[in-house]
């Protein structure tokens, strides 16, 4: 059944179960093709010139990465999907595709961290101006817009501390200012929110957290509209970064038990997020999807799930205690392993940096511990974080 014939009426884990390849496309395996490929050959040297077939090149795409890019694409309902080698390159992709010396980029502060190097590094380098702006802003990034102002880029909810936008808002203004919008939509996924049916141009995800969901692929995606996807086809032909084909083969395999893993994920943090709020020890839950979060009412209107990390603040206000209490609930935890990334079957749990915050400052409260809750049954996690806190207070 091929994208156009699929109803749009179907579940989201039929489509997700029937996504992307065509079955009778190649002799009824069930599975699209893994194709280790650079050198495509032609029928002749006309065509080679003309280069009037499907494929030409390794670099600009296989049947195992149009099966991974079309599946997004039919969630998304973008124009257009690449797949890269991780996260950060697909933010940094949207970036080179929109901006050239001398325009004028604005980043919310909440921005997962690495996205501020490469804008510091990189950009600057370019001779391209970043300026961060308060992820509760709204319809006030007009005060911000310049006229060189080419992209607005935002992230709901925020790194590590779920800030939420009001991303209709800021799509509106900035496309009223002839910029385009782009956001990191890994947390949510397109199953959870939609960015391109509430104004923005480009959908970012590190298809490494969800899609991929066992914590064994770094890979990326970036879909787009049509007003933006002849710029990121065309950016990301020039830089050749693009995801390998066995990469793409297991993303697309862990793409078929997204819903039912992030259903999961949601109960199980939604319960713990729950439990936390009155633990004591714990200052603040940080989860847009608490009635209690300042973000709530946005994150009700918008999206429809929320998936499985947040954070928590430890009661710990005397700054110079802070890192020892933290390290002290880390190193006390048996079954959330120390570690980086998320959206895996396993809980992880890290002391989250927010010293390069310059508006979304860090809770003053404490330190801020950010908790992946994964596959692990709920009650043995709770017990590990019990654990955590009576170290923490113990410490």
């Amino acid at each position: 059944m091929s994208k156009t014939d699929r109803p749009s009426s179907h579940g989201v884990n039929t489509r997700l179960a029937h996504s992307g390849h065509d079955p009778k496309s190649f002799f009824g395996f069930v599975n699209p093709p893994v194709v280790h490929a650079s050198t495509v050959l032609f029928p002749d040297a006309a065509t080679m010139v003309s280069r009037d077939q499907k494929y030409t090149y390794g670099t600009h795409g296989t049947p195992t990465t149009d099966a991974l890019n079309t599946a997004i694409d039919e969630l998304e309902g973008s124009e257009g999907t690449v797949a890269v080698p991780s996260g950060l390159a697909a933010v940094t992709l949207p970036f080179m595709a929109a901006l050239s010396a001398g325009d004028h980029l604005l980043v919310v502060d909440s921005v997962y961290s690495p996205t501020r190097n490469f804008c510091a590094g990189m950009l600057a380098r370019f001779g391209i101006e970043t300026t961060y702006y308060d992820p509760a802003i709204g319809a006030g990034i007009d005060s911000l817009m310049r006229p060189n102002t080419k992209l607005v880029h935002t992230e709901a909810p925020g790194s590590n501390t779920f800030e939420m936008q009001d991303i209709p808002a800021i799509a509106e203004v900035a496309h009223a200012h002839g910029a385009l919008v782009s956001i990191d939509n890994t947390w949510a996924t397109p199953l959870y929110f939609k960015p391109l049916d509430h104004g923005v141009d480009i959908s970012i995800h590190a298809a490494t957290k969800y899609p991929a969901g066992h914590s064994d692929i770094l890979i990326g995606t970036v879909s787009a509209n049509k007003t933006a996807w002849p710029a990121i086809k065309r950016t990301f032909s020039m830089l050749g970064i693009c995801a390998g084909p066995d990469d793409a083969y297991m993303t697309l395999r862990g793409l078929r038990t997204m819903g039912i893993r992030l259903a999961r994920h949601q109960e199980s943090a939604l319960t713990i997020a729950r439990a936390l709020e009155t633990m004591p020890g714990v200052a603040r839950v940080l989860h847009p999807a608490l009635e209690s979060f300042p973000g709530h009412a946005l994150w009700k209107r918008d999206f429809c799930g929320s998936s499985g990390i947040f954070s928590i603040v430890l009661d710990v206000a005397d700054p110079a205690r802070q890192q020892r209490k933290a390290h002290a609930f880390l190193d006390a935890l048996e079954i959330f392993g120390l570690g980086y990334s998320w959206g895996g079957y396993e809980s992880l749990a890290v002391h989250a940096n927010l010293s390069d915050r310059t508006i979304a400052l860090p809770p003053k409260e404490g330190p801020v511990i950010r908790l992946q809750i994964g596959l692990e049954d709920v009650e043995d996690l709770m017990v590990d974080i019990e654990r955590g806190l009576a170290a923490a207070r113990s410490a």
